[in-house]
Formats: structure tokens, sequence, C-alpha cells
């Protein structure tokens, strides 16, 4: 899952707080977005977007944990898996 990438940091002109040891974390639709945009360089976007923006937007409608857990469609990483609760 994306989260468990590092994210890469700025140094920001005002500086770091004091104290403030936040790490970033990346957004959970991350590899979406990313596939989304890997689908605008490969052949004719209007054909190959359409599949990825679906499960982005889906993504990002979704609540924490219940992510499209469909196959990406360009990028080499494993779909995010979704935790069953058996009770």
């Amino acid at each position: 899952m994306s989260e468990t990438r590092p994210v890469p940091r700025r140094d920001s002109p005002w500086g770091t707080p004091e104290g403030e040891h936040r790490q970033p974390k990346a957004h959970r639709c991350n590899d979406r977005a990313e596939d989304v945009i890997q689908a605008c360089f490969e052949g004719n976007p209007f054909k190959t977007v359409p599949g990825p923006f679906k499960l982005f937007w889906r993504c990002m409608r979704s609540k924490p944990g219940e992510e499209p857990t469909e196959p990406y469609t360009y990028l080499e990483f494993d779909p995010p898996k979704r935790e069953v609760k058996l009770e």
C-alpha cells in the first residue's frame, strides 16, 4: 500500500516547528492517481485514461479501508487488499 513508501520531504522557507516530528504520509489513493497519470502516456488517452480514472474516483469517494481492490492498469504494484473481519 502507498502508506508504506516514504514521501519525499522538501525544505520549507519557514523551517519546521520546534518539536515537530511528524512524517508526511502518502494519500491512500496516490497509486491510483499515478496509474491515471501513466495512462495519459500510453497511446490514445481517450481510450487509456477512463478505466484507471474510474478506479481513482472510486478510491477518492470511498471510506478508508474500503478502497477498490481491482489491479492497477499500468503500475506494477499489487492492488490494495481488504482486511476481512470475521465475527
